[in-house]
């Protein structure tokens, strides 16, 4: 018993670190996965997003973002441009946890 209840929260921790969502913010373009732009209201981004303190608090893909320290760390890489037509995705910071999450689902798949 004392087995099964060790090996399934193993599982669960192992499972949890693989759905977090960890960036890293790259110098160049050539580095990122995914190119972003701050927008300057929410109703203009793809994705409202906040940035966590602490990585076990960040989640999936579901906007809750937790910036890494070194490239290796991170889930994925982001480059920020400077002019929103250059952008795969349109991001705006929020305040508070609940707000954060997808504006357009069609765009999810950048962040897999």
């Amino acid at each position: 018993m004392n087995k099964l209840f060790l090996l399934s929260t193993f599982c669960s921790f192992f499972t949890f670190g693989l759905n977090a969502q960890s960036v890293y913010s790259v110098k160049y373009e050539s580095q990122a996965d995914t190119k972003v732009f701050v927008v300057e209201y929410e109703s203009q981004a793809d994705l409202l997003v906040f940035k966590e303190k602490y990585a076990s608090r960040a989640k999936g893909n579901e906007g809750h973002w937790f910036f890494v320290d070194y490239e290796s760390q991170a889930d994925k890489t982001l480059y920020f441009v400077k002019y929103a037509s250059q952008a795969d995705l349109k991001i705006y910071f929020v305040e508070y946890e609940s707000r954060a999450g997808w504006r357009n689902k069609g765009k999810i798949h950048l962040l897999y």
